[in-house]
């Protein structure tokens, strides 16, 4: 049994119980928060925000939902404005906008394809058009493909999830970092997958391990500079990638091999990004922070 915050109407209660989701599937990538049920847990009605990013401007890949929208959130409640890179999933997009905005930050949506350079390059010009900077960027964004064999990976498959996991990280960083200032942070999301290996995430997985390399080099690389370089690895966390993910039967079990029983709501995976944001982390470059339930490499 684990304390578990649960949406009451617009309330949130905390419980002990163990966590079993409905089965469910959505049939297309990245997926849909609004339809999912019960609905992710974006925000922690307990948290304290310190101005720990006040003034500065942050942009967020895959920020219209999941971990991405907690992010938002959180980074907005610390005094910072942001730009939600997202795909197509506009209502979900809209409504982070909404919730940013009535905490009291800019936020600007920015629609549009990952896996291309130029998408990249446009975003990063509209944030400085928009709030006149750039400081923090968090590559979130990510295409989780099932596929318990190696013998059906197709060619288009492994471009994908290449492109959209690893290259991608790739263009943002390289089109921000010109127009970053000495305390500016580029935060990545790995996942426990790159330490303890997932079978049916054979292309993910390979992209979450480069993931975890590019911060490392990145670190080193821009250190100099003064822009710090780090990495969350996440656990399970119901998103809606998760669902867009797994068979339907898998949701009842999601979660469960943890050491907590229990899937991560994305709330709580946002306040490890404010750290490595914040100059709370000031001496902290090339490193990957594990929000896991305990999960440990090989478990």
């Amino acid at each position: 049994m684990y304390p578990v915050y649960t949406p009451i109407g617009k309330e949130v209660k905390c419980e002990e119980r163990p966590v079993l989701f409905p089965p469910q599937h959505q049939h297309r990538q990245p997926g849909f928060e609004s339809i999912m049920v019960p609905r992710p847990i974006a925000e922690n009605p307990h948290y304290a925000a310190a101005g720990k990013l006040r003034g500065k401007t942050a942009i967020i890949t895959g920020g219209d939902s999941g971990i991405g929208r907690a992010v938002a959130y959180a980074f907005a409640k610390e005094g910072a404005n942001v730009t939600i890179v997202y795909l197509d999933e506009h209502e979900d997009a809209l409504e982070t906008q909404r919730r940013v905005r009535d905490i009291g930050a800019g936020c600007l949506l920015a629609p549009g394809d990952v896996r291309s350079s130029a998408f990249a390059e446009e975003v990063v010009q509209r944030t400085l058009q928009t709030f006149g900077g750039v400081d923090i960027l968090v590559n979130n964004a990510a295409y989780q493909p099932f596929q318990p064999t190696i013998a059906t990976l197709s060619d288009e498959q492994l471009e994908t999830t290449f492109r959209t996991n690893m290259f991608a990280y790739v263009y943002f960083a390289r089109a921000a970092v010109p127009f970053m200032k000495r305390g500016s942070a580029i935060i990545n999301t790995a996942s426990i997958v790159a330490y303890a290996g997932n079978k049916d995430l054979l292309d993910y997985t390979a992209t979450k391990g480069a993931n975890v390399a590019f911060t490392r080099s990145l670190a080193l690389q821009l250190v100099d500079a003064g822009i710090r370089v780090n990495a969350v690895a996440p656990g399970p966390v119901w998103t809606p990638l998760t669902v867009a993910t797994f068979p339907a039967e898998r949701m009842k079990e999601f979660g469960l091999q943890t050491p907590m029983k229990r899937a991560a709501q994305p709330y709580e995976i946002a306040p490890a990004y404010v750290y490595l944001a914040s100059d709370d982390s000031s001496y902290v470059t090339g490193q990957t922070i594990h929000v896991n339930g305990g999960m440990a490499a090989g478990s």
